[in-house]
């Protein structure tokens, strides 16, 4: 039997928030110290569960991982059924997150996590989350009407994919009212444009100047803002909100039963698994699967130039600015470009451009409590949070913390991680390109999706990241047992300019077979967009947030 009570609970990482039902965290999103919410335990799978599960479709392994999750008194099983069925019927293809093979000999795969209505890997979440919040405010409604309705004011920052994700999940949604911040003139213009023209009385996109990390904080600072919070009921749908990184553990487990029933894969060989990640969102779903019980042997982070997270795991320091001298230490320095020293840099993976990896606190939490959590259970998890709130405020106050030597090598047991420059990023493009045909159903012809067409396999760059990184692992490791499975997170459309940059001088290459019918005239449509004011801060965008709530609710 799972490890885990019927009533399954949780806490934050900051230690000020205890014994909170799934509704309350899925619902707030942040807690009210400002860490993220975690499980108090994170259950064990089922004794049968690989025999038991193995044939089980997307939406089946979905009611399975969430139900150790949430308790049929909060959900009840055919409710959470509904939810799951309702949210995956938007896939284009019934596997919702297929595999692909990209090299037999080399036990390398690509997980297509890009077939969801906005062809990023984070519709396998948010349209989840957006059916999640629907089922909870109509119950809460029920009855009610005017002012007396509970109203969801869901607040998120975008470095491209969480803002059109979040959107085609949330539009319409009655007692919903629906605001992405995203750096302006800093995500393609596809990303843009599948934000801006949605017209939606209930979404609005705010175009704040700077990076998404300003964009980022200014959302953390309206849910530790107690004057807004006193008036309004703030959400996240960033990967902050617990529901997502449940939502993405489902794909790390369909992934795995793929491979079985493939037949590519012999008994006692070893599954890694590559994540391109600035977030650390969808790799730390990820880890809680490897928690769980499935047998990952290792989680590799795949970052660009933006490189903290790799060099947390190179040095054990975790910095906005490479202090001087680490950045020359081993795999800082790959493809001669040298390591991110200051500030965000714009790179051809723009939705890793992200300076401070919000979910890396949540690991940071279980690594406290394993190496410095003493007595029961209560004073451990208390420890921890006092461990994390003591890191997360050196990072605000000094930029940046180190850590213990044990810390860092209980971070090395369940993951490695590798650096990609935008240099190695084309030529991954163009060498799986030249060297991956495409398959007979798709030979002289454009796919249904536009990965493949007359050429080979079409990567977007931050797929390519993580293909690159997988790549130099299998040569380090030369283990011939070892499987790679890596992340393909968004389709290559959406991002026109890496894609023709690494294909242009590719005899016989069209970007135009490439896209999507979907995309087709899409930023020749109307679009509505609120321009954030220089300087304006904050506090300005928490105006701009009452005034438009106001509007939506009649009440200005």
């Amino acid at each position: 039997m799972p490890s885990f009570t019927p009533s399954q609970r949780y806490l934050s990482t900051r230690g000020g928030s205890y014994d909170l039902s799934f509704e309350d965290v899925v619902l707030k999103g942040l807690a009210s110290d400002g860490g993220l919410f975690i499980p108090e335990e994170i259950p064990s799978l089922p004794a049968d569960w690989e025999t038991k599960w193995k044939n089980h479709s997307f939406e089946d392994l979905a009611f399975e991982i969430m139900s150790l999750y949430i308790s049929t008194a909060e959900i009840p099983s055919e409710d959470l059924k509904n939810i799951i069925r309702k949210s995956y019927a938007t896939f284009r293809t019934r596997d919702v997150t297929p595999i692909v093979t990209l090299d037999e000999e080399k036990k390398l795969h690509l997980l297509e996590l890009f077939h969801g209505p906005t062809f990023a890997f984070k519709d396998v979440a948010l349209q989840l989350l957006g059916n999640l919040f629907e089922f909870f405010l109509i119950r809460r409604n029920k009855g009610k009407t005017g002012k007396d309705r509970h109203h969801l004011t869901v607040v998120g920052a975008t470095s491209g994919d969480t803002g059109s994700a979040a959107i085609y999940g949330l539009r319409g949604k009655t007692d919903v009212s629906v605001f992405i911040l995203h750096p302006k003139g800093k995500v393609s213009p596809i990303q843009e444009a599948q934000m801006t023209t949605v017209l939606d009385a209930n979404v609005h996109n705010l175009a704040v100047k700077g990076t998404f990390d300003d964009c980022q904080d200014a959302v953390k600072a309206l849910f530790a803002d107690p004057e807004i919070n006193a008036t309004h009921n703030l959400a996240a749908v960033n990967s902050i909100n617990w529901a997502r990184i449940l939502a993405q553990t489902t794909y790390y487990f369909h992934s795995y039963f793929s491979l079985l029933r493939s037949g590519k894969f012999a008994p006692g060989s070893k599954v890694r698994w590559t994540v391109p990640t600035g977030n650390f969102g969808d790799i730390l779903a990820g880890y809680f699967a490897k928690r769980m019980g499935l047998p990952a042997e290792k989680l590799i982070v795949a970052t660009n130039e933006n490189d903290i997270l790799n060099r947390f795991w190179k040095t054990g320091y975790y910095e906005k600015k490479a202090a001087k001298g680490r950045e020359a230490l081993d795999g800082l320095k790959e493809d001669g470009a040298k390591a991110q020293v200051e500030g965000v840099k714009e790179t051809l993976s723009p939705a890793m451009d992200i300076l401070v990896s919000s979910n890396f606190e949540r690991l940071l939490w279980y690594l406290a409590k394993e190496v410095y959590g003493k007595g029961d259970e209560t004073e451990q998890r208390k420890i921890a949070g006092q461990k994390v709130k003591q890191w997360l405020d050196d990072l605000k106050t000094n930029g940046g913390f180190g850590v213990e030597p044990a810390i860092l090598e209980g971070a090395k047991r369940d993951f490695d991680s590798e650096r990609v420059s935008d240099k190695a990023t084309v030529e991954t493009i163009k060498q799986l390109y030249t060297s991956h045909p495409p398959t007979a159903a798709h030979s002289d012809a454009k796919a249904e999706d536009g990965t493949r067409h007359k050429g080979g396999y079409i990567l977007d760059p931050h797929s390519a990241v993580g293909v690159q990184a997988s790549l130099r692992f299998i040569e380090r490791l030369a283990s011939p047992n070892t499987h790679h499975i890596s992340l393909s997170t968004a389709h290559p459309a959406k991002f026109v300019q890496a894609v023709d940059l690494s294909l242009r001088d590719v005899q016989g290459f069209s970007f135009s077979a490439a896209i999507p019918k979907e995309f087709e005239g899409l930023e020749q449509k109307e679009k509505r967009v609120i321009d954030v004011e220089e300087g304006s801060g904050w506090q300005g965008i928490r105006e701009i947030v009452r005034k438009e709530v106001a509007k939506e609710m009649g009440l200005a």
